[in-house]
């Protein structure tokens, strides 16, 4: 990336109980990922609406990224299942409208994956500044 360009914005979708906490710890571990990410705390990842990610899109956000619960979800056992249909539902959307799919990740962060949170948020920044 240019060093007169500015980051993407991304909006992270995370969950409570399982990835914020692992998003907490990268700040207190002072593990560098862009100013331009911006967080909003979920219960559940699988209660997340196309409506939402489509919006934050219109609102000017150059990708979202959902930080799923994975098998750890303690509301349901298919958490990643069902949140995998939503993000596969978006992306139909997201076509329609002629946004490209790739603007929307989803990954399983764990409660102590700060590393791989900062990891996925470099590479998702790469890709959309590309």
């Amino acid at each position: 990336m240019e060093k007169n360009k500015t980051a993407p914005k991304i909006l992270v979708f995370s969950t409570e109980k399982i990835s914020d906490p692992a998003i907490d710890l990268a700040g207190l571990l002072k593990k560098h990922y862009p100013s331009t990410v911006y967080t909003i705390n979920v219960p559940c990842s699988s209660a997340i609406k196309s409506r939402w990610i489509l919006h934050a899109f219109e609102k000017g956000f150059d990708g979202v990224f959902i930080a799923a619960d994975g098998t750890d979800c303690s509301y349901s056992e298919t958490c990643t299942e069902r949140t995998g249909e939503v993000v596969q539902r978006t992306h139909d959307l997201m076509k329609e409208k002629g946004i490209d799919p790739a603007k929307l990740k989803m990954a399983a962060i764990c409660s102590v994956c700060s590393e791989p949170f900062v990891k996925h948020m470099k590479n998702f920044v790469n890709a959309l500044s590309n």
